[in-house]
């Protein structure tokens, strides 16, 4: 069918808005480790420390704008955050002293840890809980891949002819017309649109969604792996490697461009296809992904591994999202956030992790025991998944086409 005057009005201005979200993200995410130790002087340690700053900040708010998001969808809290970030980048590319930068980081990025999941939320309610709704994860993830393709190379032209900081202020720009762009999805209805009551706030876990517990600690394992991961791989190429910065922006951007792909045949796969099928299965190709860098002595077997890691981040991203949406329906808000937040509680460890492995144990036996903290990722979600109890409470059928 063709899609709906009001599919076309609402989704047009979300994936504008996870797409130049993504670009400002990717922009920092590529080089915010050279970053740290090339413009600042930042020790490994001291890199950790501030790769995994924003997560502090973000696991705080997250959450209780995701109550609030329940309670009363909006486009504030997306635009708030968004615009919070923006003033953390372009204060952060103007210091090089190591407490202010971890203050900003905390606070100010912190806060735009809830940008995503505030997104990806927004999406549901707006686009409903039908066809449209159901497939809006993974073509916003494929609009977040896409933003991944073309910041780490923007990043790079940025980085070529004005330095670190610039990146950081273009970012912030960036940030700026992602609000702007956020305020012209429509609005979501009145009070009536809250998806859940004040009341369910005290509600306790029931016995049927305790498995929730283990499937987000898989989720957090996963990407502890991926973000420690990204902090190891630039030094491990520029250094062990001895490839130029620029090969990091390539390898990053060749992952995106294979996440676009990867969720887009997401979103057109049928809904007989098992959801923890593909998670398990793009978890195990984050385990190939850390195999193949590993053993990597130069530029055509890294580009492999990106591949593997480009198909298991779409696929655990994608349909991850829409698995925690419904499992916890109707709280959408919460759903996405409780993902969200696993994913920002793998930043928050990995960063000190990946600096006290790099500095202990180099950074090629960091990038391994990434690889077995990515297995470990599938045995706990393999487990999860194996319980009768762990099903989507509330799951809605998908549908074949967008109405």
């Amino acid at each position: 069918m063709i899609p709906s005057p009001r599919f076309a009005r609402a989704f047009g201005p979300l994936a504008v808005a996870v797409l130049l979200l993504g670009i400002a993200d990717s922009m920092v995410g590529s080089y915010a480790v050279l970053f740290a130790a090339d413009h600042v002087g930042l020790g490994p340690l001291q890199i950790g420390v501030f790769a995994s700053a924003p997560a502090v900040g973000g696991i705080a708010i997250s959450p209780l704008l995701g109550r609030r998001f329940d309670r009363r969808p909006t486009r504030r809290y997306a635009v708030l955050v968004t615009v919070a970030g923006a003033l953390g980048l372009a204060l952060m590319g103007a210091t090089r002293s190591f407490a202010l930068l971890v203050l900003l980081a905390v606070t100010l990025l912190g806060a735009l840890n809830a940008a995503f999941p505030q997104l990806f939320a927004l999406a549901r309610i707006v686009l409903g809980d039908g066809a449209a709704g159901q497939r809006s994860a993974p073509l916003l993830r494929s609009a977040w891949s896409l933003a991944w393709a073309l910041g780490p190379l923007l990043g790079a032209a940025v980085l070529a002819h004005s330095g670190y900081p610039a990146i950081l202020v273009g970012a912030a720009v960036v940030l700026s017309l992602t609000a702007a762009t956020t305020l012209a999805v429509p609005r979501p209805g009145g009070a009536g649109t809250a998806t859940v009551s004040a009341s369910d706030d005290a509600l306790q876990m029931s016995p049927q969604r305790r498995p929730v517990a283990l499937l987000t600690a898989s989720v957090a394992a996963f990407f502890t792996a991926m973000f420690a991961g990204s902090v190891a791989l630039p030094l491990f190429v520029t250094r062990a490697l001895h490839q130029p910065g620029s090969v990091v922006g390539v390898l990053f951007s060749a992952c995106a461009a294979v996440e676009v792909l990867a969720a887009l045949a997401l979103a057109a796969m049928p809904a007989r296809v098992s959801q923890r099928a593909l998670i398990s299965g793009g978890m195990l190709a984050f385990v190939l992904y850390f195999a193949l860098t590993v053993v990597a002595r130069g530029l055509p077997l890294l580009l492999v591994g990106q591949v593997a890691r480009g198909v298991a981040i779409a696929v655990v991203g994608a349909a991850g999202i829409q698995f925690f949406q419904e499992f916890l329906a109707p709280a959408t808000g919460r759903g996405t956030t409780l993902f969200s937040n696993a994913s920002t509680t793998g930043s928050l460890v990995a960063g000190v992790l990946a600096g006290a492995a790099v500095r202990a144990v180099g950074y090629t036996a960091t990038l391994g025991l990434c690889g077995v903290l990515a297995a470990a990722a599938v045995v706990l979600f393999v487990a999860a998944s194996r319980s009768s109890l762990a099903r989507p409470a509330q799951a809605v059928p998908h549908g074949d086409h967008v109405t």
